[in-house]
């Protein structure tokens, strides 16, 4: 039996911009310091040699982290990323090396939400998160209207489902 169709819809493309600094400000969150305390440890004679290397190891691990997360995998990440609402389910698909997807019959689901941190906010974007008893499915970055909309829609498709029953 062939495999069903991708879902037909995609994220707003301004969410490759929204992962690229969330991304970049983790990395550095992380990695700063740690090269802060090599830097320090570069001031102790008996360290001096072995702790140069490691800062420069770590601005280098920190700069290819960089180039991977702000570079290479934010159009991928995109490209795979769709989701699809039918009047039955909510389907989506995402993930680059581990793919999931995910079907949620509208009469499983218990909530629907809309998320919008500062970043998001800054882009006009926002979450759309689906919930039913096991389980949160959400779809990021979308159009901050686009996702009330959809938020709206599978409320009201849920509430349909459930009065069909």
């Amino acid at each position: 039996m062939p495999m069903k169709a991708l879902p037909a819809s995609q994220l707003d493309p301004r969410v490759k911009n929204v992962w690229r600094l969330n991304d970049a400000l983790w990395i550095t969150l992380i990695m700063l310091p740690l090269a802060i305390c090599f830097f320090i440890m570069t001031f102790f004679a008996d360290l001096a040699g072995i702790a140069r290397l490691l800062f420069i190891l770590a601005i280098v691990l920190w700069l290819v982290m960089l180039v991977v997360w702000l570079v290479v995998l934010p159009p991928i990440r995109y490209a795979r990323w769709r989701y699809e609402i039918t009047p039955e389910y909510l389907d989506i698909a995402k993930g680059i090396f581990w793919r999931k997807r995910y079907i949620i019959p509208f009469i499983r689901v218990q909530n629907t939400d809309t998320r919008q941190g500062p970043i998001m906010r800054a882009f006009g974007l926002a979450s759309v998160t689906v919930s039913t008893a096991a389980h949160e499915h959400e779809i990021p970055g979308l159009d901050a209207s686009i996702a009330e909309d959809l938020r709206d829609r599978a409320a009201e498709l849920a509430r349909i489902a459930r009065e069909d029953v």
